[in-house]
């Protein structure tokens, strides 16, 4: 292929470098006010009074909005209306949006914000998921605070266990992680004279943007037109927020008739943004004396916050991938999404699957030790392959690349079983997989557009739904489109995500966007490709099926002619160059009664070793080197693919070592700042070897499908099995610090 799989510059590459990239809070516009948000200052509570005089007198203010002035419907659309989009007669955590203050300046409305009066008569909050889940009297969420319960059965656990030569039974635990993008959370509203509204800013998934500003303002979808900035960074955290922020914007900007932005300060994204969701995990796990995983007992409790948002379809990809990638005819998964008086929870890298890996994969290594067999060896007589079916029973065809990514990890890093013969280094291994797209849990919004036009000179420029939001899905677009209709990547081009341009496409979300749109692109290009066909084989006096084109070259056997030339022909014979794309993904399928179904419709594998440092004196951890191994189909960019692989390993680590969000008994959280919410830096990079493993996915472009989650969803557990190869120390809830390793060092 002339494009497809080349090492390509990124497409955004020079603006993001050189800073002239334009992102939200750059865009300026006549008459532009500024909004700040008035929050709760109690987890639970019911609201007497919000006094919005006081703040209506003030120099500079221009509005100040509560529920009772929102023309439409009190709510933000995700999957369970449950959120209003400011507190009516009740508040369910800190930092929720009460009213939306708009003044000449930020500072101003900041000010303002910051000092509304609210009474508020507190209540007592619920904190922990399992008191949430287990508490009789307080009820955040139904009857039983309960957002949704999963379960997986498959064949008879109970007699498998007790056949069982071993039994590994674990309790782990996982925290809330940030998303710690560097852009904060923005957005701003500009009203045109028709009654409509433009809304530009950070996001990822420009659809669910217009769904809440629709319905919390009346507006018809035709008069709502959602366009995407320059965003930076997002890992799922720009995914259900943005629409919070949208409409925070969009109500003042259509009472007032003039344009309004709103940009978050750090600490105030960080108190009111979704988070990972923590979680608690108890996991049973057997195994016969021949190294086969025979059963496997499963409860899994995510902490959703005090609305859904995303919670039942984190819990159901949780659910999917709560064993790993391995065969087991015998699993019983109780899963819960519960709620509590806490911010909202809600898409971030991995989407409920690293927390429940976590303890898969470590129950997998005491299993593997209690049987006397080395990691490799266990997990190999364990791995799923094709032809094999998952927990959920889903028999899997093709693009089965986990095998060979152990494989590649072992003979890359030269690991043996004798490998550590120095004290305080260990050695781990995590073998992970990734159900591609939104899978069952979400097939209600898995199809996506494009739109494709080839310009007189030869140039192309296409529209998609998805989001550019760092993965580089811009560049491995624009390959995929110049692949297809032969042109240099250099001509292609793609207008910013824009729903006026395409239609609904669902989010960028569960690394969906190479698959969905680049399938979306094709079709559109194909279209094309087949009209520029014909003319050029009119003009070379040959067959269609004889055209070859080739980075802007027409051949036809011996015959060739700039493919420019074949456009000029077809744009003087007023042929149209311009098609929408469609791709709807494959059919899946899930029973809620048993957990059985094809939940995804394919998946990604990764094999991951960590190589650890442990100082036993004070509990320290140094990751040295990371051997990370990814079938991803085809690697369309294969640098692209090796950037997210390094940056997944890299957040991996800050989940697995450092970061560590509190919650004080009120439930505010105690260090929202990166002062005190330690991510890790440059100084905390490892020795990252990415290796790339290509097994086509027949219904992918060229055979590729997304990955771009699954880098970080491994790195956690790999650590904790080699902290505990170093020193012996089973660190069984994250993060792993120093104080926990001092202390299990002291134990044991």
């Amino acid at each position: 292929m002339g494009v497809v799989g080349k090492r390509v510059a990124r497409s955004e590459g020079i603006h993001r470098v050189t800073g002239t990239g334009l992102f939200a809070d750059d865009l300026k516009y006549h008459g532009m006010l500024h909004a700040a948000v008035v929050r709760s200052p109690v987890a639970r509570g019911i609201i007497r009074k919000i006094d919005t005089e006081s703040i209506s007198r003030r120099t500079g203010i221009n509005g100040v909005y509560t529920f009772k002035d929102i023309p439409g419907r009190n709510a933000i659309p995700i999957v369970i209306d449950d959120q209003p989009f400011l507190a009516e007669k009740s508040v369910n955590y800190i930092g929720e949006p009460v009213a939306v203050v708009v003044a000449d300046s930020r500072r101003v409305a900041r000010a303002a914000a910051q000092t509304a009066e609210l009474s508020i008569k507190k209540l007592t909050p619920v904190i922990d998921l399992l008191e949430a889940r287990n508490h009789p009297d307080i009820h955040i969420f139904g009857n039983d605070n309960i957002y949704k319960h999963m379960k997986v059965k498959r064949g008879d656990t109970e007699s498998a266990f007790k056949a069982c030569n071993v039994i590994i039974e674990n309790e782990y635990r996982t925290p809330y992680q940030e998303h710690a993008y560097i852009e904060p959370q923005a957005m701003i509203a500009i009203p045109f004279p028709d009654g409509s509204l433009e809304i530009r800013g950070a996001m990822q998934c420009p659809f669910y943007v217009r769904k809440a500003v629709t319905t919390i303002t009346g507006l018809p979808e035709s008069k709502v037109r959602v366009i995407q900035c320059a965003t930076g960074g997002a890992f799922g955290g720009k995914e259900d927020v943005p629409s919070l922020l949208a409409c925070q914007v969009a109500l003042p900007a259509l009472k007032l008739q003039k344009p309004v932005k709103l940009l978050y300060d750090r600490t105030e994204d960080m108190i009111s943004m979704s988070k990972r969701h923590p979680a608690w995990i108890r996991c049973k796990s057997g195994a016969s004396k021949d190294g086969v995983l025979r059963a496997a007992e499963v409860e899994y409790v995510i902490d959703g916050g005090a609305y859904a948002t995303l919670s039942a379809v984190v819990l159901f990809r949780g659910t999917a991938h709560s064993i790993g990638p391995y065969r087991c005819e015998n699993v019983d998964v109780d899963s819960y999404a519960v709620a509590t008086n806490k911010v909202p929870c809600g898409a971030f890298r991995g989407f409920g699957s690293p927390q429940v890996l976590f303890a898969a994969e470590s129950q997998m290594d005491q299993l593997a030790a209690r049987l006397g067999l080395d990691p490799v060896e266990f997990r190999k007589r364990n791995l799923l392959r094709a032809g094999d079916e998952t927990i959920t029973g889903q028999k899997l065809k093709s693009s089965v690349g986990l095998q060979q990514s152990l494989d590649k990890v072992v003979r890359v890093s030269g690991w043996t079983p004798d490998a550590n013969k120095n004290e305080n280094i260990g050695f781990g291994f995590s073998t992970i997989y990734y159900g591609v797209g939104l899978g069952a849990g979400g097939k209600h919004l898995a199809r996506t557009g494009a739109r494709v036009i080839v310009h007189e000179d030869g140039s192309v420029l296409f529209s998609v739904g998805t989001t550019e939001i760092g993965q580089g899905m811009i560049t491995v677009l624009s390959q995929i489109a110049a692949e297809e209709l032969g042109v240099p990547f250099e001509w292609v081009s793609m207008m910013p995500t824009d729903t006026s341009r395409v239609p609904d496409s669902g989010p960028t979300v569960a690394s969906r966007s190479t698959t969905m749109s680049g399938n979306a692109l094709k079709d559109a290009c194909i279209k094309i490709r087949n009209i520029i066909d014909e003319e050029a084989a009119e003009i070379l006096d040959d067959q269609n099926e004889n055209i070859i084109i080739d980075n802007g070259t027409v051949y036809a056997g011996n015959n060739e002619i700039p493919f420019v030339k074949v456009i000029e022909s077809c744009t003087a014979k007023r042929k149209s160059l311009s098609a929408e794309g469609w791709h709807i993904a494959p059919p899946t399928s899930f029973d809620n009664d048993t957990g059985q179904g094809d939940a995804y419709v394919t998946y990604a594998w990764s094999a991951n070793l960590a190589k650890v440092k442990v100082d036993k004196l004070t509990g320290e951890v140094m990751v040295l080197r990371i051997w990370s191994a990814h079938d991803v189909g085809k690697a369309i960019n294969p640098s692209l693919v090796e950037g997210q692989i390094e940056g997944g390993v890299l957040q991996g680590l800050g989940f697995a070592l450092m970061e560590d969000m509190a919650n004080d008994p009120t439930g505010a959280i105690i260090n929202p700042e990166f002062s005190t919410y330690i991510i890790p830096t440059a100084e905390d990079q490892p020795a990252i070897v990415p290796l790339i493993i290509e097994e086509p996915y027949p219904d992918g472009p060229f055979g590729a499908k997304g990955f771009g989650e699954q880098p970080l969803m491994g790195i956690a557990p790999a650590i904790a099995n080699a902290v505990f190869d170093a020193v012996g120390a089973r660190i069984k809830q994250l993060p792993i610090t120093p104080e926990k390793v001092w202390r299990a060092l002291r134990k044991s």
